[in-house]
């Protein structure tokens, strides 16, 4: 595959890449794959991404936000310190934000207060929303639509197909990971996938979550035994997306990338 693609969901900052970030974001290069986004899941986080970020301009991005299972840690300094980091270019959406009803590490009421709040940020800055849900569709989508959101993406998509038409219904782009690569948990989205509109997909990694299954059972590389993903595997995840579509590989690289830069508004 000679086009290259964009990785929009990376944890770059998880302590798996302490002792090898700078190769992993290397081995992406290497297969094509730049630029990358990090994923913010907190303040202190999303500070630590934009840094890093910023020392590899045109090759990472960064989103600023707070995931629904820290949002109970959030307080008066928090919107402040979002707002901030999200002036700096390398920043390209608020996020990951949203509910997550599935582990409730954050009591609901609370998740619900801070995503109506990073959810009106972003509105106010222009910014896209990088959006995360768990067995919280019903109260996601009415905030969603209370607030006015039209830019956004639901990253890591699993869910049912009511959700899924709910979500394109928004106007929402739809992330797509390795998980479509799980023969046990993965049938219902390989189905869905198929009612993705071409030009609403987007692909990610996850990284180090999400380590596609099918590639760990015949894995001579002992990185790939570990089972830690990386975004230099996102080329696997396009073959299999590719593969259920039934699309050439080429053009769906190239048609992902475009809808990436039109998304975050990279150059």
């Amino acid at each position: 595959m000679n086009e290259t693609i964009i990785d929009i969901g990376i944890n770059l900052m998880h302590s798996s890449f302490d002792r090898d970030r700078e190769a992993v974001v290397a081995a992406a290069g290497e297969e094509g794959v730049s630029p990358l986004i990090i994923t913010g899941t907190s303040v202190e986080d999303s500070r630590k991404a934009l840094e890093y970020a910023a020392l590899h301009p045109g090759k990472l991005y960064a989103t600023a936000g707070v995931h629904p299972h820290d949002a109970k840690t959030c307080g008066a300094s928090t919107l402040t310190g979002l707002r901030d980091l999200a002036s700096h270019d390398a920043v390209v959406a608020i996020g990951e934000c949203g509910l997550d009803y599935n582990r409730d590490f954050s009591p609901r009421p609370v998740q619900r207060e801070w995503f109506e709040k990073q959810a009106a940020l972003a509105v106010d800055l222009g910014l896209p929303l990088f959006l995360h849900e768990r067995d919280a569709s019903e109260d996601f989508t009415a905030i969603l639509r209370a607030i006015g959101v039209t830019n956004m993406v639901v990253h890591c998509f699993t869910g049912t197909e009511a959700e899924l038409e709910r979500y394109l219904e928004l106007g929402a782009y739809i992330g797509i990971t390795g998980w479509i690569c799980d023969e046990r948990r993965g049938q219902r989205l390989r189905s869905l996938a198929r009612r993705i509109p071409a030009d609403r997909l987007l692909i990610e990694t996850d990284a180090p979550f999400l380590f596609p299954r099918d590639l760990g059972k015949t894995a001579r590389d002992e990185k790939l035994r570990s089972g830690r993903n990386e975004p230099r595997l996102l080329r696997h995840i396009v073959r299999s997306i590719a593969q259920c579509l039934e699309k050439d590989e080429e053009q769906l690289a190239r048609e992902t990338r475009e809808n990436t830069r039109r998304f975050f508004g990279i150059p």
